[in-house]
């Protein structure tokens, strides 16, 4: 099949500061983070300062060094007076302790920060671009799940929209592998930064778990050092959680020890999208965690409390997509469920689909399909034990008979014996 790709629209990147007053930090700020970098590494050359920093170094790092040196917090240990790039740092005995105190109220240390108002305003830049999601690239990212024509007449616009949405069904049917699959569509590129300033505090945002570095050719003639470093562009990140997930997950968790902020899940999924999987077996009741989306979903905006008491708004600009095997009915209240613009039932597969997934997992696993032997699993494994199909049936099944043969020292082969031995063993009746 011909690749289809979605072309990403160049995001807009902010240009590199040109002086302290355009970085939006505090002369004292940067002082201070320049002090917790050379502490921590010992020596450095003035031009890996920078590049730590992800700051230019002509007319904001050298002028911070200049300043420290005047203060005999930082000494040059050796260099060539006319490469100042190349002078080796250090940190002095009076540096050493100033560090040390600076550590006691803020331990970040990293890639200097862009003020909150920076990132709010980058994120208007940041938001989905969803409406260029066609049939035809949905089609396509999906192509390896077989989706009868229904489902996927349901799943294309509410994709395609924006908006949250709830899947439901049984378990072992493909919602996570489809919204994993769905993800593959988003093919626009976002700009995030390493972290955020907020009333002097840092909030540590770049997390690459979720936030996958991209390389975007910039146009003839422009140089990358014209952008500004502290920000860097991603594709747009795709968050899942599952029962793990609690409320304090949701909120900025701030390090006692370190001393610095990092960002919610739910933020960083910023200009993405946002999963939660097995929707209701998480450890918080799911009326708590549905009323902690509702401003959320409404406003466009979140709402976060620093340990001063002061609170801080943010865009929410992401896709979430809510996933459970419960009873949508036993989980979520009417009200809630208006909210949610798309509900969709990720239902089980018919006998002609599971017979086709059976086909393609064989064919994965370079095992050859016998119909005579998937008949006769239908029909005592399912039909006379009144058992429901599911999707992810076929692969199971068979990654266990690969394991048996392989284990008694035989090719792999799709047999009625082999079937009841990992039907026997597979199967649990509760």
């Amino acid at each position: 099949m011909k690749e289809v790709k979605r072309e990403p629209i160049p995001p807009y990147r902010p240009l590199a500061p040109s002086t302290i007053e355009e970085t939006g930090l505090k002369e004292s700020f940067i002082m201070e983070l320049a002090l917790k970098t050379l502490y921590t590494r010992g020596t450095m050359l003035a031009g890996e300062l920078s590049d730590s920093l992800k700051l230019p170094y002509f007319n904001i790092v050298q002028s911070i060094l200049n300043r420290l040196r005047h203060e005999e917090l930082v000494e040059v240990r050796r260099g060539i007076s006319r490469f100042e790039t190349q002078w080796e740092l250090a940190l002095t005995s009076k540096g050493i302790q100033r560090a040390r105190e600076i550590f006691e109220y803020n331990g970040y240390v990293g890639p200097a920060p862009v003020p909150l108002n920076h990132y709010i305003q980058q994120m208007q830049f940041n938001k989905a671009q969803w409406s260029g999601i066609t049939d035809k690239l949905l089609r396509h990212v999906l192509s390896d799940l077989v989706i009868n024509e229904r489902l996927l007449m349901k799943l294309g616009p509410a994709f395609n929209s924006g908006k949250s949405i709830f899947l439901y069904g049984n378990p072992g049917n493909g919602k996570t592998s489809i919204a994993e699959r769905l993800a593959r569509a988003m093919g626009s590129v976002i700009v995030i930064p390493y972290a955020i300033e907020v009333h002097g505090q840092v909030i540590r945002y770049f997390d690459p778990a979720y936030h996958e570095p991209i390389e975007v050719p910039t146009k003839e003639g422009i140089s990358e050092t014209q952008f500004d470093q502290r920000w860097i562009t991603c594709k747009q990140p795709f968050v899942v959680v599952g029962g793990e997930l609690r409320l304090e997950h949701l909120e900025l968790h701030y390090d006692r020890s370190l001393k610095f902020y990092t960002a919610p899940v739910q933020m960083k999924a910023n200009g993405g999208a946002f999963m939660i999987d097995d929707f209701g077996r998480q450890q918080v009741p799911p009326r708590d965690l549905l009323n902690r989306w509702i401003v959320p979903l409404e406003k466009q905006v979140d709402y976060h409390t620093l340990i001063t008491g002061e609170q801080i708004c943010v865009p929410f600009y992401v896709l979430i997509i809510f996933s459970t095997n419960l009873n949508p009915r036993e989980l979520v209240e009417e009200a809630f469920l208006r909210r949610i613009r798309y509900k969709i039932e990720v239902g089980d597969p018919s006998e002609e689909e599971f017979i086709e997934i059976f086909k393609r997992v064989c064919a994965g696993m370079g095992v050859e399909y016998d119909q005579e032997v998937v008949d006769y699993l239908l029909e005592k494994h399912y039909r006379q034990a009144g058992r429901g199909l599911r999707a992810v049936h076929p692969r199971d099944l068979m990654l266990q008979l690969v394991d048996y043969c392989n284990y008694i020292g035989i090719k792999p082969k799709l047999t009625k014996e082999m079937i009841d031995i990992v039907c026997d063993t597979y199967f649990v009746e509760l």
